[in-house]
């Protein structure tokens, strides 16, 4: 729950794209660049889920990928407890998990030797990896298909690999972008209720989606991203005023300047 002591702040990121000729054909557009992050700043707490809404294109994933290290931000700059992701990146990458579609694991290896390699690599003590594969295994019934190669793997156990391979060091914070995206049903449902076990256990998620009844059912507060900027940062009441999540988005888009076919 949000008690005013964030564990994340971001503040003010901008990040700027060059555009391929390729891709200025495929867009149809003179531009070469473009503003994927426009001076975006929010926070998360201990014990809560923040959830990104936005259309595709509007800054979601560029601003996680820039929380998990994997690029820098032209300026600005966001805090995981206070130390900047961009002087100590090493640090970042202790504490936060990060699970996202474009994640590509090797198709000749299994989760079971994955899931040892990575907890390895986070120098965690054997006996605590082992019982924490133990545990994680079971819950996202991946214990049957341990030792089978992940090309070999429906699209579904796939993801949920990928969903425990996140999280081996048991981060306090955990950044998921997209996280039911591409999802059947019900293994969409088994990674929305164990985000909700995370958040009863204390940890801080930020997720990015496009979907309404994901962020009405997970999050407890949301920021709804265009064009890169935050048009609105605050609790799904607060944001809402009375009406729908989706009503209200779309009134956000329109004054923001967006046309509904």
């Amino acid at each position: 729950m949000n008690d005013g002591n964030e564990i994340l702040r971001v503040e003010g990121l901008s990040k700027t794209f060059k555009l391929s000729k390729k891709q200025q054909r495929i867009e149809r557009t003179s531009q070469t660049t473009r503003v994927a992050v426009n001076d975006l700043s929010f926070c998360a707490y201990p014990g809560e889920i923040f959830g990104l809404l936005g259309p595709n294109g509007a800054g979601k994933t560029t601003t996680l990928r820039i929380l998990a290290t994997l690029i820098k931000p032209d300026c600005g700059d966001a805090f995981i407890e206070g130390t900047s992701v961009i002087r100590d990146p090493e640090y970042t990458r202790s504490r936060i998990g990060f699970l996202t579609s474009d994640l590509r694991m090797e198709d000749f290896f299994t989760p079971d030797y994955l899931f040892d390699f990575f907890s390895t690599l986070r120098k965690i003590d054997p006996a605590v990896a082992a019982g924490r594969k133990e545990l994680l295994f079971c819950r996202f019934g991946i214990n049957e298909f341990a030792q089978v190669k992940i090309k070999n793997l429906s699209s579904g156990m796939k993801q949920k690999a990928s969903l425990v391979l996140s999280i081996v060091h048991d981060p306090d914070i955990i950044i998921f972008d997209e996280p039911t995206n591409g999802l059947d049903v019900i293994t969409a449902k088994l990674v929305t209720d164990y985000l909700e076990e995370l958040r009863a256990a204390g940890k801080s998620i930020v997720l990015s989606t496009h979907i309404f009844s994901l962020v009405e059912r997970l999050c407890d507060r949301v920021g709804i991203i265009f064009e890169g900027q935050m048009v609105a940062c605050d609790t799904l009441e607060n944001i809402c005023e009375g009406s729908s999540l989706e009503d209200r988005f779309f009134e956000l888009y329109r004054q923001a300047g967006g046309e509904v076919a």
